[in-house]
């Protein structure tokens, strides 16, 4: 089939490269967000899918809004039969929806109807949730709301951040992605709606949500923390200063230590942080201006005083 392939980031590139080397299928062209400033210097950059495309020679869209009639006018010339979609990032209107045969398919890193929404990793690590995946559905008007065409299963393994997941479903999700285009093209693969049960939403998550709440329990930091990295990343104030912070290791409780929450006990080998139950120990720990390094190092530089508290 003739694709149009939308996307933006990184997490997108495994299923345009599995796409790309598929015999059955020709990516005629690429559809992703503006370039945009980025890093320290705030370069203007192409977004990583319109790089690889122009390393491979193909088209790249980059409509301000889905709706601009100049790029619809396009997506018609190119006549795509099917539109594969990955963590695009912008709303597709009806008038664009309507302009492929098979419509827009899109590959979604949750178990839908479960965390519908911009941010369904993060979502499944932070809830605890043993189990997560991705889905193939169609998109229609109604956020993340479609008729599924396939579904994989993934654990969330007790370490996991929500980067380390989202790079393991990616993968996966790209295989998944190949063969749900191949079954629509045979004509074998037919979309069912979701289940009305078991809805939820995943939000995007804020720099606010990523701020670190120690009177919660250890379980509920941990998570937190984890759901936020690398993106936005985990932080926590240190007086005024804001400190970031990587993952945690809840600790047992011990018989000699105890801490309120968000006070610091500075160790030899680690650094303890109190919470609503047992402690957790800090990862990697970031002061303004200064590199990322473990929490041993971070607070014999810092010269943590008996009493001091993260909030």
């Amino acid at each position: 089939m003739r694709l149009v392939f939308a996307g933006t980031p990184e997490v997108a590139l495994p299923s345009l490269r599995a796409l790309l080397a598929s015999p059955r299928h020709e990516v005629v062209a690429v559809v992703t967000r503006p370039d945009a400033p980025s890093g320290r210097g705030r370069h203007v950059v192409r977004s990583p899918v319109a790089a690889l495309a122009d390393e491979q020679g193909i088209e790249v869209l980059t409509p301000a809004k889905a709706s601009d009639p100049e790029f619809q006018a396009r997506l018609r010339e190119l006549a795509p039969d099917c539109c594969p979609v990955v963590a695009y990032g912008a709303l597709l209107p009806q008038s664009a929806l309507d302009i492929p045969e098979h419509g827009w398919v899109n590959l979604h890193f949750s178990l839908l109807p479960a965390w519908r929404g911009a941010a369904p990793v993060q979502a499944a690590v932070r809830a605890g949730d043993e189990i997560t995946g991705a889905s193939t559905f169609r998109i229609v008007k109604a956020l993340d709301a479609g008729p599924v065409f396939g579904v994989l299963t993934e654990e969330i393994r007790p370490d996991d951040t929500a980067g380390a997941l989202l790079d393991r479903l990616a993968e996966a999700g790209a295989g998944l992605l190949v063969s749900t285009v191949d079954g629509i093209e045979d004509g074998t693969l037919h979309a069912v709606e979701q289940p009305a049960d078991g809805v939820s939403y995943a939000p995007k998550i804020s720099v606010d949500d990523a701020h670190a709440d120690f009177t919660a329990p250890a379980m509920a930091v941990d998570r937190l923390l984890r759901a936020v990295t690398p993106d936005p990343g985990g932080w926590a104030l240190l007086g005024e200063e804001r400190i970031k912070l990587g993952p945690v290791k809840p600790v047992a409780a011990e018989a000699d230590v105890d801490l309120k929450p968000g006070e610091l006990l500075v160790q030899r080998k680690r650094v303890l942080v109190g919470t609503a139950t047992t402690p957790v120990a800090l990862g990697e720990v970031q002061a303004p201006g200064k590199k990322r390094m473990a929490a041993t190092d971070w607070a014999r530089g810092a010269r943590i005083e008996a009493g001091e508290r993260l909030h």
